[in-house]
């Protein structure tokens, strides 16, 4: 089985829908339609029986389950459709809640799945949408009404297709109310939903910020506990993710508190924090992707020690550094000498300074060993 997961909006159902319409014979069920969800709640048999699994096939049927994970009981009836009709059937379950927070030991569907996270559009998908075959590409192009609209109107297929203020409005503020109310209504137990929201507008304001979950406990009037249990919530519902500090080898170097990033980084007012956080998006997406496609194992962190000083972020790769990323927002910028110096310290072999506002350049980011100011739409081009 394949489980792709995702924010709301993101394309899920869509990709579901296109992937149907490859196979000869296909079903698509999605929960949140009341004649599906009385054949999921009649179990696999109906499911199977619907599928015409009992019948000969040329090749495997396949069968979209999509926002199975609203069903209280979505892991132990995966486990029987799957356990029976292994294989007879190709399985795709797509969720806008995080699937793979059920990876744990005595998990019912352990080892029966491949997980997948479907992010926002990114420079590299917008220039070539069909990469993945290797970790880094060459650099390519991107239109500059597409670099306009990823900057002004996020990654999210909607509104970056129709460009449009108004509309963009209207779609950011219905889908942050949706995830905020009926998500975590319906997929947790969390009571205190105005609090969250508070807590979910001070993310906003302080991403790319070091976040002390005291203060933010303070701020909304809550406790430590449940912040860090909201917070969790909000990771899960794709609303943020959170970026740790790198301190092995880094003198002095901080080891706890988290930075936060949106998935919607249209949503960050401040022009120097948005520019961070969609290329933390960028990496974040390039990290996932590489892992999950078998590359290697792929981290996504930050460098800072109890001087202040600091670089935005650190990907590893099999759990050593492989390059830094300092994200500015003009070239004008002069070099960082945290790179260098960080670089010195964990052994890195890029550190890179990338700036928003620079042109395009045809050339390789990747052949410079040395702390170097890149164009963003160069560098980003080469990532997925």
């Amino acid at each position: 089985m394949l489980f792709v997961s995702g924010p709301r909006q993101v394309g899920k159902t869509t990709l579901a829908r296109q992937l149907s319409d490859t196979f000869a014979s296909s079903d698509y069920f999605n929960w949140d339609n009341h004649a599906h969800r009385s054949a999921i709640l009649n179990g696999p048999e109906a499911v199977a029986e619907q599928l015409g699994l009992d019948r000969l096939h040329a090749e495997k049927p396949f069968c979209a389950l999509d926002e199975l994970h609203k069903y209280r009981g979505w892991r132990d009836f995966l486990k029987g459709l799957f356990d029976v009709y292994e294989n007879r059937v190709h399985i795709l379950v797509t969720g806008s809640a995080r699937l793979d927070v059920f990876k744990r030991a005595g998990d019912s569907l352990m080892g029966r799945y491949f997980p997948y996270a479907l992010h926002p559009l990114s420079v590299a998908e917008c220039v070539a949408p069909e990469r993945g075959g290797s970790l880094i590409s060459p650099p390519e192009r991107i239109e500059d009404g597409q670099w306009r609209a990823l900057w002004r109107f996020g990654g999210f297929p909607e509104p970056f297709l129709k460009a449009d203020d108004r509309f963009h409005t209207r779609w950011k503020n219905l889908r942050t109310e949706q995830l905020l109310r009926e998500d975590l209504r319906d997929l947790t137990r969390i009571q205190e939903l105005g609090q969250v929201e508070s807590l979910a507008l001070n993310l906003s304001r302080r991403a790319g910020l070091l976040t002390s979950y005291s203060s933010l406990a303070r701020e909304i009037r809550a406790s430590v506990d449940s912040v860090r249990r909201w917070t969790a919530a909000l990771e899960s519902l794709y609303f943020c993710f959170s970026v740790r500090p790198w301190h092995r080898n880094v003198t002095r170097g901080l080891r706890k508190e988290p930075k936060f990033y949106l998935w919607d980084w249209s949503q960050v007012e401040d022009p120097g924090a948005r520019a961070e956080n969609l290329v933390a998006g960028a990496l974040l997406k390039a990290t996932h992707w590489w892992a999950q496609s078998g590359q290697g194992d792929f981290g996504l962190y930050f460098v800072r020690d109890k001087q202040k000083r600091e670089v935005d972020f650190l990907v590893t790769r099999d759990g050593q550094p492989w390059f830094l990323t300092e994200v500015k927002t003009s070239g004008n910028s002069a070099l960082s000498s945290a790179l260098a110096l960080f670089q010195s310290q964990t052994g890195a072999e890029y550190a890179f300074q990338i700036a928003m506002d620079l042109d395009y350049i045809e050339a390789d980011c990747f052949e410079h060993r040395k702390p170097i100011v890149v164009p963003a739409r160069t560098f980003l081009s080469q990532l997925i």
